[in-house]
C-alpha cells in the first residue's frame, strides 16, 4: 500500500429538512388546524481515529465527503427523517487543518478519538410548532438550515514510542526487521526506504511501537533530500534512537567519525524542531560486527563518555547488543 501522509479533502454536512406547512382537512373534523411536521436534521461529518489505518491514500483518490440531507416534514404532524451521519476513519496521528485559515481543527492522537468537523443543518419547524392561543392557524413554516462546507488539509504524523533516526545506509531498516515483524525493503543503496516503517517490538516486560524514519541527510532540516516530508514523523515519538554508522563518509568521500555523525544527526533534528532537544535519546553504534579490534571500540566509547553520552554497540546481523538495547528502551519508556 502506498504511503500518503498529506492530502486535501472537501467535506459537507447535510442540509436540514424543511418544516411542513400543512392543515388538517377531514370531512367530519371542523377547524382541523395546522398539522405540519418538522424537518429532519442534516447528517454531521464525524472523524474517528482508527489504529488499523496507516495511510491517507483513500482520501487522496476520494477527496469529496458528503453527509446525507434531512428529509422534509409532512402533514399529520409527521417529522422528516434525520440525515445519516458520515463517519470518516483516519489514522491515529492525523492533524486536521482548515485549509483556508490554516487553523488546527483537531488532532487525533488516540485510538477511538472522535470529533465533529462539520455539523449537520438543523431541521426547520413545521407550522404546528407556531400554533398558539393568539395564532390558531399559522401559515408559516421554517426551511431547514444548510449544512457546513469546509476544505480540510489532512496531515499524518506517525504515533510511535521510538523513532529510529540515522543517515542513509546506517542500517535502520535492517534493525527494525530484526527486532519486530516489520519487513521493509532493504538494499545496498541510499534511500532504500522511501516511506516510514512501523513495527511492534515484543519486549521482555512490555511491547512498544518503533518507527524507521527515512529521508535524513545533512541539510534535511532545510529541505534537502526528503527534507521536511518525514522529519515531522519524529515529533510524535517518545524516544529517539540515534543509529550511528561508524564507517560513514561525507559527500566528498571523506570518512566521518561516529561522534561527528551523531552531532550532525542531532543538529538536523534540533534545527527542525526545538522540541527534539527535550526528548529522551539512546545512541547505538551499528554494524558492530565489523569493529574487530577492542581498541577501536574503546576509542569510540571514550569520545561519547567524555561528552556525557552512553552508547550501545549493536549488530543487526549477529544480534550483538540488541537485548541490552531493547531493555534500555523499555526502561526509559517505563
Amino acid at each position: 500500500m502506498k504511503f500518503i501522509d498529506e492530502t486535501i479533502i472537501d467535506v459537507a454536512s447535510g442540509d436540514g429538512g424543511s418544516g411542513s406547512r400543512s392543515f388538517r382537512r377531514e370531512k367530519f373534523v371542523p377547524m382541523g388546524g395546522p398539522d405540519g411536521g418538522n424537518g429532519g436534521r442534516g447528517g454531521s461529518v464525524i472523524v474517528i481515529a482508527d489504529k488499523n489505518i496507516q495511510t491517507l491514500i483513500d482520501f487522496k483518490f476520494k477527496p469529496l465527503w458528503r453527509a446525507a440531507h434531512g428529509k422534509s416534514g409532512s402533514g399529520r404532524r409527521k417529522d422528516g427523517l434525520s440525515g445519516q451521519d458520515l463517519v470518516i476513519k483516519l489514522p491515529v496521528g492525523t492533524e486536521i487543518f482548515n485549509n483556508a485559515t490554516q487553523e488546527l481543527v483537531c488532532d487525533l492522537t488516540e485510538e477511538g478519538q472522535e470529533f465533529v468537523i462539520a455539523k449537520g443543518g438543523r431541521g426547520g419547524k413545521g407550522n404546528v410548532f407556531f400554533k398558539s392561543a393568539t395564532n390558531q392557524a399559522p401559515t408559516h413554516a421554517q426551511t431547514g438550515e444548510p449544512g457546513e462546507h469546509f476544505r480540510f488539509k489532512l496531515n499524518l504524523k506517525l504515533v510511535a514510542d521510538v523513532g529510529i533516526v540515522g543517515f542513509p545506509k546506517a542500517g535502520k531498516s535492517t534493525l527494525i526487521s530484526k527486532i519486530s515483524a516489520a519487513k521493509p525493503k532493504i538494499s545496498d543503496y541510499p534511500f532504500t526506504t522511501l516511506t516510514p516503517n512501523l513495527g511492534v517490538v515484543q519486549g521482555k516486560f512490555r511491547n512498544f511501537v518503533i518507527a524507521d524514519i527515512p529521508g535524513l541527510i545533512p541539510g534535511a532540516s532545510e529541505g534537502k533530500g526528503l527534507g521536511f516530508k518525514f522529519l515531522k514523523h519524529v515529533e510524535r515519538t517518545k524516544v529517539l534512537l540515534f543509529l550511528v554508522d561508524p564507517f560513514a563518509i561525507d559527500e566528498n568521500g571523506e570518512p566521518i567519525s561516529a561522534w561527528d555523525n551523531y552531532n550532525q544527526l542531532s543538529k538536523e533534528l534540533t534545527n527542525f524542531s526545538e522540541w527534539m532537544e527535550s526528548k529522551k535519546k539512546i545512541i547505538a553504534i551499528s554494524k558492530a560486527e565489523t569493529i574487530f579490534p577492542v581498541e577501536e571500540r574503546d576509542a569510540i566509547q571514550k569520545i561519547f563518555q567524555g561528552n556525557d553520552q552512553e552508547i550501545h554497540f549493536i549488530s543487526s546481523l549477529t544480534a550483538e547488543g540488541l537485548p541490552d538495547l531493547l531493555l534500555n528502551i523499555e526502561k526509559i519508556l517505563a
